[in-house]
């Protein structure tokens, strides 16, 4: 959840380290710090709130100035925001100080016996016992600083991504990972570290990104050395030309991150079909999928695991494949998929679906699939990411770096690989005439300019954001395969603007939600022309007949539900399977106005972080 970076190298550390922890604040955003070397002492400076104030506090402090340094911006787990207990932290003799993103469960116990061996501890933290640990290995055996790193962490139970420096060692930098990202730059005589690439893009093409169970010791001096933690082997790593490009981590003129994403849509959608769709030829081709055609077509049913919005673009998922190619779909929530203990076996397809690649509980789940013998398909957006090395094949939406925290591409750009793959199994197994193939691909192809089209008429849903953003409550209706962005429409709202919305299926409000309506309530309803029409009809008569407060989302040229609803949102017609990328994009925009009206933080809403990698 945290966000890391570290630097040893000829430049001044402090510039470098607080722009690469602007770019990783999504990660998380309680409180901030930053240690600096400068030849002959560290120096730490840590702050409660944004990346911003630390900046200030050290141009304040004037402590700016060193060639090696780590920082850090926090999602707290163990321990309140506080000055105290945000990271760098320091060992109890001043010599070594840490960085950490991820979470060491059994840090109680060896806390005790620290304090047993008249270790003190000024934090709350998890990551302060491990900084102590790592003292105590090292001067119990005499050890140098890689080695004792290694020592402790075969001694911890949890997850971590850290770099250590030791002011008795200033030319090395140890870093090591379990379960949390973390990737290596390589420059000219030049190191850099951090969750993902884009602190160090500028700088370098070149990357390394270590695997689980996997340290380093990087050295100015020396060649680094890559090490096994568990069995002390050495390895050769691979280097990853990186293909991030500085400009699609900047806003581009856009007011927040968030309204970026949701114009990128079209194009996001472009590009993770592109390449893929041939629409003229009436060709699908995903290499993922054709090298492991026959286990998708005998699969007894396919198992989708994920979490949050990719949660939802499963559920779309499951309507769509069910839909097309008539195989058993079943949604799983990753965070409780391998403890409730699942029927897997190895006839089964578990498809695991992520934006990061790095979601801790979708890992699990992956992990558990592969340990009951299931052929595992990972969908995720960042090239090496963890989700992409641990399953058995997959293949990326290519949608490009999301810094909002609220989902928005993700979602559409999920959806639309999954339609590719249900497309590709439905033609391959005859479940799906030709004719309707085609069709399917055409329509699919015209997705992004109809986007392009209901982002034209933003300024609608701004004026119904206008009227309904001291709402205490929402309530989101959908049907078929637009339940889904029912749910997915209330998580945006909930995210970012803090009001309390709930999502539905339409004909579930008459089960208890119906209670709830009053005239000052609003109501959001996808009632697009294709499934379920007269139905939603009936249910937006129900509201009505209540007082609710109706808001529509329909298509283009509707006349019955215009004349029952008290604000209608148009988009164009398009195949009912197809339209959750089409009625996702108002909702995502009416949540985006509300919060900014309100006053909140739209790219880093509170309590939340972009990359969830502790359970």
């Amino acid at each position: 959840m945290c966000g890391i970076v570290g630097y040893i190298g000829h430049r001044n550390a402090s510039e470098l380290i607080i722009k690469g922890l602007k770019r990783l604040e999504y990660r998380g955003y309680d409180s901030a710090g930053i240690a600096l070397f400068n030849e002959s002492q560290i120096k730490v400076t840590k702050i409660k709130g944004k990346v911003s104030d630390l900046e200030t506090k050290i141009i304040r402090k004037k402590n700016n100035s060193g060639s090696i340094g780590l920082g850090h911006t926090r999602w707290a787990t163990h321990g309140v925001p506080s000055d105290i207990n945000s990271h760098p932290h320091l060992s109890n003799s001043g010599d070594l100080v840490i960085i950490h993103n991820g979470i060491i469960e059994n840090y109680a116990a060896i806390k005790e016996e620290l304090v047993n061996r008249n270790f003190s501890f000024k934090s709350d933290t998890d990551t302060e016992v491990l900084v102590n640990l790592i003292e105590a290995v090292q001067k119990n055996g005499n050890y140098k600083l890689g080695k004792a790193v290694q020592i402790a962490l075969n001694q911890v139970i949890g997850a971590y991504a850290i770099a250590v420096f030791d002011i008795k060692k200033p030319n090395e930098i140890v870093v090591a990972r379990l379960g949390s990202p973390l990737a290596i730059g390589i420059g000219k005589n030049e190191f850099f570290i951090a969750s993902d690439a884009s602190p160090f893009i500028e700088y370098t093409n070149n990357a390394i990104y270590l695997e689980d169970e996997e340290m380093a010791i990087i050295r100015l001096h020396k060649d680094a050395i890559y090490r096994k933690i568990k069995n002390d082997s050495l390895f050769d790593p691979y280097l990853q030309e990186l293909k991030l490009n500085i400009e699609q981590i900047e806003k581009g003129g856009y007011e927040h991150f968030m309204m970026k994403e949701i114009f990128e849509q079209p194009k996001a959608i472009e590009d993770t079909y592109r390449g893929r769709l041939n629409v003229d030829k009436g060709i699908i081709k995903m290499a993922g999928i054709e090298d492991h055609l026959d286990k998708f077509l005998n699969a007894q049913k396919i198992t989708i695991v994920a979490c949050g919005t990719s949660w939802h673009a499963a559920l779309v998922a499951e309507y769509i494949f069910e839909d097309l190619a008539r195989i058993p779909v079943e949604v799983e929530y990753a965070s409780e998929f391998r403890y409730r203990n699942p029927i897997i076996s190895d006839k089964d397809i578990v498809v695991a679906i992520s934006q990061s690649g790095e979601t801790a509980d979708t890992l699990a789940a992956i992990k558990l699939a592969k340990g009951n013998g299931a052929f595992v398909f990972g969908i995720c957006n960042v090239v090496g990411s963890s989700i992409s090395r641990e399953t058995d094949a997959g293949a990326y939406t290519h949608a490009g770096p999301e810094i909002g925290v609220a989902s928005t591409k993700a979602f559409t750009t999920q959806i639309t690989l999954l339609t590719l793959i249900a497309l590709k199994l439905a033609k391959e197994k005859g479940t799906i005439s030709n004719s309707n193939y085609k069709r399917h691909l055409v329509e699919l192809e015209t997705i992004p300019n109809k986007i392009e089209k209901v982002l034209r008429s933003d300024s609608v849903t701004r004026e119904i954001a206008q009227i309904y953003k001291d709402a205490s409550n929402f309530l989101y209706l959908g049907r078929g395969f637009n339940f889904p962005v029912a749910l997915e429409g209330a998580l945006k709202l909930k995210e970012i603007s803090y009001i309390h919305a709930e999502g539905y299926p339409a004909a579930e409000m008459k089960h208890g939600p119906i209670a709830l309506i009053d005239e000052n309530m609003p109501i959001v309803v996808i009632a697009t022309k294709f499934g379920h029409y007269e139905k939603i009809i009936s249910n937006i008569q129900e509201i009505k007949s209540r007082k609710g407060k109706i808001i529509c989302v329909v298509n283009e040229g509707d006349k019955i539900v215009k004349e029952l609803a008290d604000h209608i949102i148009e988009i164009p017609e398009s195949l009912e399977l197809l339209s959750p990328m089409l009625t996702t994009i108002p909702l995502q925009l009416l949540s985006y106005h509300i919060a900014v009206m309100l006053g909140k933080n739209v790219d880093q809403p509170r309590n939340l972080a972009k990359s969830v990698t502790v359970e």
